[in-house]
């Protein structure tokens, strides 16, 4: 019987496990809306609200690979454009309040891309939301401080330093382009 809201996720998550689905990426969704609904009396809340860590695990599973981290953030702290290469993620907010904006990748004949925004809309206390993989989104501290909890269904860091999986956009002449990609012509 679970002790916590946590407890209750990992069950949650644990027993619902499989291949990435509609009803799989919901139920995950609708149990990272649970755990962002925490009462701040629960130990493991109440500690990220004290420390205010840059960033927490706070559960890998062992025969899964799924993560989940907390992340505090400072009013306007920006995270550019950027995928999680294979991996899907869920986003919720335990505090405060996130902008996140999305955008689709637009290829040129020359091979170059570019970032075009399809939407920013705030994220608040309690939210969450599923990003496929590569889905490419920025974030935005609104509040004086968010704490965030980010679900991966893999380990990110791997994902990232080691398969180099991940993309990072940068802005050149106010385009959002690839890192390693020359200043497009746009």
């Amino acid at each position: 019987m679970p002790n916590t809201t946590l407890d209750a996720f990992i069950a949650e998550v644990r027993s619902a496990w499989g291949p990435l689905t509609t009803a799989l990426a919901d139920e995950c969704r609708r149990a990272m809306e649970a755990l962002a609904a925490a009462p701040p009396s629960e130990p493991w809340v109440a500690g990220l609200l004290r420390d205010a860590p840059a960033s927490r695990e706070l559960y890998r599973d062992p025969a899964h690979g799924f993560v989940l981290m907390a992340h505090t953030e400072a009013q306007g702290l920006y995270r550019p454009p950027h995928d999680h290469g294979r991996a899907w993620v869920i986003y919720a907010a335990l505090q405060g309040e996130i902008e996140i904006g999305t955008y689709a990748r637009i290829e040129a004949e020359d091979g170059s891309a570019r970032l075009v925004r399809r939407d920013s809309r705030p994220m608040r206390a309690g939210e969450a939301r599923v990003y496929l993989p590569g889905d490419i989104h920025d974030t935005r501290c609104l509040t004086p401080s968010a704490v965030l909890l980010r679900f991966t269904e893999r380990d990110l860091k791997v994902e990232d330093r080691i398969e180099r999986r991940l993309t990072r956009y940068v802005e050149r002449g106010g385009v959002w382009t690839t890192e390693a990609a020359p200043c497009p012509a746009w």
